[in-house]
């Protein structure tokens, strides 16, 4: 089923039936894992007022998600090198087995401080899994052809987000909050069992030893702007001593993180990949995708339930507009890269239709329908979808093959800090719009009911004076407003960004034989080994697009 190059790259042979089947099959066993890393905290989320509820802690609350957080986003680059240096499979079948011990003993914590480090074991092994499942579809399926599982990867996503509310609140009333972690274990004995009988990698055994220092450096970097972001406007002011101390940790990281790659044997992070322009503009893309795509999730619910009246039991159904519009997006623009191999198009629509349903979605008020912010929701998800999974296609087709790990876990770390960045940017423009309105509509009273926090509760709500009610309800109308304007002209970098990406061939078969003729570099061999034999000429050369 699998060939192997000189240096180390598989080839799967796309035109026999059973290898096909074995490439579902793992692909299959792929996105459950996917699903996993994207469940875990929508389920946890919903459990988290009944583990309070037991386990009591109420002041360390934030750790729980926070922990999980930062193991996850200071392990991706670290996921991605070792898979690069040491075997792919290895270092995935750890990442499961990491992230389910992890999940097994966060279920039988005793204590809210055993939780959140249990949290951050699960959150080590949550990083190698999105890493590991980009990287070796990266390995097996060739670019060209990638894009017939791109409406997979957006379903899986899609699912997790409307799914993970609804799961969680069913198994915490009815099989109490454990299960929330422990539901993880049965579904990933079925990728582990299912990843170790088909996937069949070569096993590598790089001379150089990891870059401890860069890891430890970046480590650091990435630590310090995730609690900057994370505690920034809410636990701490964001003038406070605490946060300056840490940009200023986190700063002096990273420029000794980017130094020492300089001189690293085996950097955790080559420096040698940004050298290509679309790498580097899909990693600006994939920063700005995240930080829209998460202040979305985050203030289309929050808007619903306190202007619109919506449940809260139902929160992820309230975005389904979105994901279904970012689902057939995604589909469609796979389809249409795996056929004619063009994909500039689409990082430059997604773009328009980004900026363009933010600024819609900033339009709305207390007045706006739900028909009318579900079309505004549409667009935004039509954009992301022409986005989400091209952004880690051209990446990955931007690098030679053994630099597939760290291209795809700095993709998706970029994509991870863009969030982060979203969430606290944009929330500290909601709740600052929040607290503004309140004042001038409620006086005191209306202060008094925002101080400590921006973002009620239906059931805080429901306590409040009519008067109150409706004035917070022109509050968040006015705050998210203001968090997607800021959005949607943040959406327009990604814009001018998608302007200057170089369409490069992409490597992989060619689908129909004229093509044979043109002599492209991803064109299928006359030797009958269809895309394995282009896969594996590809991946011998170093894809440049010129800076």
């Amino acid at each position: 089923m699998a060939d192997t190059t000189g240096t180390g790259t598989v080839v799967e042979t796309a035109h026999t039936e059973k290898p096909a089947r074995s490439v579902r099959v793992v692909v299959l066993a792929l996105m459950i894992a996917m699903l996993l890393a994207m469940l875990d905290n929508m389920i946890v989320g919903t459990a988290m007022p009944t583990i309070v509820g037991e386990l009591g802690g109420l002041e360390h609350l934030s750790w729980v998600v926070t922990a999980y957080t930062l193991a996850t986003a200071a392990s991706t680059p670290l996921w991605g090198k070792i898979g690069d240096m040491y075997g792919r499979k290895g270092a995935f079948l750890t990442s499961i087995v990491i992230f389910l011990i992890g999940s097994a003993l966060s279920g039988m914590a005793q204590d809210m401080g055993q939780l959140i480090g249990f949290r951050a074991i699960q959150g080590l092994g949550a990083g190698g899994l999105m890493v590991g499942v980009m990287a070796i579809i990266g390995d097996l399926i060739p670019p060209r052809e990638r894009g017939k599982y791109q409406g997979m990867m957006a379903g899986v996503m899609a699912l997790a987000m409307i799914a993970g509310p609804l799961v969680g609140g069913t198994i915490t009333d009815h099989l109490g909050w454990r299960w929330s972690f422990y539901i993880n274990l049965p579904l990933g004995a079925v990728a582990l069992a299912a990843v170790s009988a088909v996937l069949h990698l070569p096993k590598k055994r790089a001379q150089a030893r990891i870059d401890y220092l860069g890891a430890g450096l970046l480590t650091v970097g990435i630590t310090s702007i995730v609690l900057v972001t994370t505690w920034g406007g809410s636990e701490y002011a964001w003038g406070s001593a605490m946060i300056m101390e840490l940009i200023g940790i986190g700063v002096a990281a990273l420029v000794g993180f980017l130094f020492w790659q300089t001189k690293a044997a085996e950097p955790v992070m080559p420096l040698h990949i940004f050298r290509s322009r679309n790498f580097s503009l899909m990693s600006v893309i994939g920063f700005i995708t995240g930080f829209v795509m998460f202040g979305a999730v985050l203030f289309l619910p929050l808007y619903q339930q306190s202007v619109q009246g919506a449940s809260a039991t139902n929160s992820g159904l309230l975005l389904l507009p979105m994901l279904g519009a970012m689902l057939v997006t995604s589909m469609v623009a796979g389809r249409v890269t795996t056929n004619s191999g063009k994909y500039k198009v689409f990082p430059i629509v997604g773009g328009v239709l980004m900026s363009v349903g933010l600024l819609l979605l900033s339009q709305m008020d207390t007045d706006t329908t739900r028909l009318t912010s579900g079309l505004y929701m549409a667009v935004l998800g039509a954009g992301m979808g022409c986005l989400m999974q091209i952004t880690m296609l051209v990446a990955q087709n931007s690098v030679e093959m053994k630099d597939m790990g760290v291209a795809s876990s700095s993709t998706t770390l970029f994509r991870t800090l863009g969030s982060s960045f979203g969430v606290a940017i944009m929330g500290a423009l909601f709740n600052n719009r929040v607290q503004g309105v309140m004042s001038e509509r409620a006086g005191a009273l209306g202060s008094k009911i925002t101080e400590k926090s921006a973002q009620l509760d239906a059931a805080s709500m429901a306590k409040l004076p009519e008067a109150a009610q409706d004035a917070y309800k022109h509050a968040v109308s006015s705050g998210t407003h203001s968090a997607f304007l800021l959005g949607s002209v943040i959406a327009l970098i990604a814009l001018a960004a998608s302007l200057f990406v170089k369409e490069v061939p992409l490597r992989g078969a060619a689908p129909k034989p004229a093509e044979d003729a043109a002599g492209d570099a991803g064109t299928e061999g006359k030797t009958g080994s269809g895309a394995g034999s282009a896969t594996a000429s590809a991946s011998k050369e170093t894809v440049t697009e010129g800076v």
